[in-house]
């Protein structure tokens, strides 16, 4: 039986769908780049180019094909990227990358994520100290959790491996084309292999395995 070990970012993230990718390079594990998110941004915004980006305020930087509700909230540092929406109401706190042609949608708030493309959190969401893959989706009311009730340091659990992370907050890593289901909840330090779909009102912990199917902790499927 092949083991099951906590998955690296080579396993979860194909890095050609982030404009964040030097920020995985010389990493191993996803939760690894959290802490460096801000200073990225900050460095990378001036950067780009002010034909395809706007800088409408300190440290916030949004492409010009992008669409922005006027209620949306978006604090600094924070990058969205080209053809990304932002609808009402939604509140980026900052330290926040959307990717390109990402939805951020009605009521949903982001803090401390990066976001690849073509992903889509549109419907009363919290993602927080978290990385979602390529394609990766998170149905209305899915969240994730990022720190524990007695806010003690995350371990990172597979069958087969722990991983101390020395961190307190760690919410969701969701591999490529991932898809939670309504009011899914991802426990801190949930990690989810790329294809997996997660039925909705699950409580998500540990280490889900690549293309399953997940409807409960004892009750896991491969798909076919």
């Amino acid at each position: 039986m092949e083991e099951r070990k906590v998955p690296k970012i080579a396993d979860l993230f194909d890095l050609e769908h982030t404009i964040a990718a030097p920020l995985f390079e010389g990493k191993v594990y996803p939760w690894e780049v959290l802490d460096g998110i801000k200073d990225f941004i900050l460095q990378l915004g001036p950067t780009l180019d002010p034909e395809k980006f706007d800088n409408p305020s300190e440290g916030v930087w949004i492409a010009k094909s992008a669409t922005v509700f006027p209620s949306a909230y978006i604090a600094s540092p924070c990058i969205i990227d080209e053809g990304a929406q932002v609808r009402h109401g939604a509140f980026i706190r900052g330290s926040a990358i959307v990717g390109k042609n990402d939805v951020v949608g009605n009521s949903v708030e982001l803090k401390n994520v990066i976001i690849f493309d073509d992903c889509q959190v549109p419907h009363y969401n919290y993602v927080g100290d978290s990385v979602l893959g390529w394609h990766a989706h998170m149905g209305a009311g899915a969240i994730t959790s990022n720190i524990k009730a007695d806010r003690t340091n995350i371990v990172v659990k597979a069958p087969d491996e722990e991983i101390a992370t020395g961190r307190r907050k760690i919410g969701g890593m969701l591999g490529d084309y991932v898809d939670v289901g309504c009011n899914a909840v991802l426990n801190p330090g949930a990690i989810i292999g790329r294809h997996t779909n997660v039925y909705p009102t699950s409580c998500v912990r540990g280490v889900i395995p690549a293309n399953s199917i997940y409807k409960s902790a004892d009750d896991i499927a491969a798909k076919r």
